[in-house]
C-alpha cells in the first residue's frame, strides 16, 4: 500500500472512532475494537529481550496485544499503535486457538508468545506500514493537544466548538 493511501485509511478510521484530544491509547484500542466487532485486549508482558517489543495474537474472538511491560509508559503507547498500525494496514495476526486464551496463565503463554515468535519473518513493508500509522497517530495527537481546546463535557459547547473551530488532524 502507497503511504498516501495507508495516511488515508489511518485518518479515515481515526476520524470515525471520534478520538478526541489528549490521546489516551486504551481509548482508542477499545473503540477501534468495537467498531471492528472484535475487542482488543491490552497485554503487559515481560517480553524476551532482544526480541519484539510488542505482538498483535487473535483469537477466535478478541484480538491481544501483547507490550513490553519492562518500558515506560510513552514506548508502551507506541508498541501499542504499531500494533495497532498493523490491525489498520489489515495486516494478518498470529492466529492462536480460544483453548490458549482461555487458560492465560503464564506457562500457555509463553508457550503461544513462542509460537508467535518462530513463525517467519515479517517482511519490512508490513513493519513500515505499520510504523508509518504509529508514527501518523503520534504526530497527530501531539498537534491536537498542542492546538486544540480540552473536550467540553458540555453537550451544546461541543457541537459549538466542532461547527466553529478548526478541524486540524483528522478531526
Amino acid at each position: 500500500m502507497s503511504e498516501r493511501a495507508l495516511r488515508t485509511r489511518c485518518k479515515r478510521t481515526l476520524r470515525s472512532l471520534e478520538i478526541r484530544p489528549p490521546l489516551r491509547v486504551p481509548v482508542l484500542c477499545e473503540r477501534l475494537g468495537a467498531q471492528r466487532g472484535r475487542p482488543i485486549r491490552l497485554v503487559p508482558y515481560p517480553l524476551p529481550v532482544p526480541g519484539p517489543s510488542g505482538l498483535w495474537l487473535a483469537s477466535p474472538t478478541a484480538d491481544y496485544l501483547l507490550y513490553q511491560q519492562h518500558t515506560s509508559i510513552a514506548h508502551q503507547d507506541h508498541i501499542v499503535l504499531h500494533e495497532v498500525g498493523h490491525i489498520i494496514a489489515e495486516h494478518e495476526a498470529v492466529q492462536l486457538d480460544e483453548r490458549t486464551w482461555s487458560l492465560l496463565d503464564p506457562d500457555t503463554l509463553r508457550t503461544a508468545i513462542g509460537h508467535a515468535l518462530h513463525r517467519t519473518c515479517y517482511d519490512t513493508e508490513r513493519e513500515r506500514e505499520a510504523e508509518t500509522v504509529a508514527t501518523i497517530i503520534l504526530e497527530w495527537a501531539c498537534v491536537l493537544d498542542a492546538i486544540m481546546p480540552a473536550a467540553e463535557q458540555d453537550p451544546a459547547t461541543h457541537r459549538l466548538q466542532l461547527a466553529l473551530g478548526d478541524r486540524p488532524g483528522w478531526l
